[in-house]
């Protein structure tokens, strides 16, 4: 379920190609026995990028045009020794900025993850915005600051700075379990507001266990005009 939703998830995408490409990595609920690093290949020629759990990787520099992206364990410069079934993402020519976002996949014998990539240009994400993708069964919403969240099931939004300056803001937030009309207590708490920041937050369920959790990242740029 939660794999296919981060397919539904992928933004749309446009077709003026930049002259600048950048990519950040997330992998999102690692197991212990995940690797921290592989290499990227971008059809030309890969580099080692790293794998974070609990943030954002550094930002990476990508060629311009249409990209189709494999993960690899060990470094490949020849598109004919690609090994079958390693992990791929596609992106098209006018993506100026995305995240690769990483699954466990421990059956893949080339490298044990999936990978899909998200759009996330400052045109679509800007500083103090926070985009939310709910990759759960269930519809997630409250009050983020001074903003008000809803989130239907596998769906995403973006919601304005929820605080104006460094501050901390009030988080009160529920959810409701498919054909069930109570709302039940998702997370009660205070966060703390990046201006300078957009944010990408994930709501994902947890096996085993009723209520989803919230993981929120900050993505920071400081060449990035406000």
């Amino acid at each position: 379920m939660k794999h296919s939703i981060l397919l539904a998830l992928i933004l749309p995408l446009t077709a003026v190609e930049p002259s600048v490409r950048t990519c950040r990595i997330l992998f999102l609920e690692a197991p212990a026995s995940a690797p921290t690093s592989l290499f990227l290949f971008d059809g030309s020629e890969s580099r080692e990028v790293d794998l974070p759990r609990m943030n954002f990787s550094k930002v990476y520099s990508l060629p311009a045009g249409a990209l189709r992206l494999h993960l690899l364990s060990t470094a490949l410069d020849d598109p004919e020794q690609l090994p079958d079934g390693a992990p791929c993402a596609k992106v098209s020519a006018g993506v100026t900025d995305f995240y690769l976002l990483l699954t466990s996949d421990p059956e893949n014998k080339v490298a044990p993850v999936r990978m899909q990539a998200i759009h996330a240009g400052s045109d679509r994400l800007k500083r103090g915005q926070m985009l939310w993708f709910n990759l759960t069964r269930n519809t997630i919403g409250g009050t983020v600051g001074s903003e008000r969240l809803v989130v239907q099931p596998g769906a995403r939004t973006v919601i304005d700075p929820p605080a104006r300056g460094n501050e901390r803001y009030q988080v009160d937030l529920g959810f409701r379990i498919p054909d069930e009309d109570h709302l039940y207590p998702l997370c009660e708490t205070k966060w703390m507001h990046d201006p300078r920041s957009r944010s990408v937050a994930f709501i994902i369920p947890k096996a085993g266990i009723r209520t989803p959790r919230v993981l929120v990242f900050p993505d920071f740029r400081d060449d990035e005009q406000p």
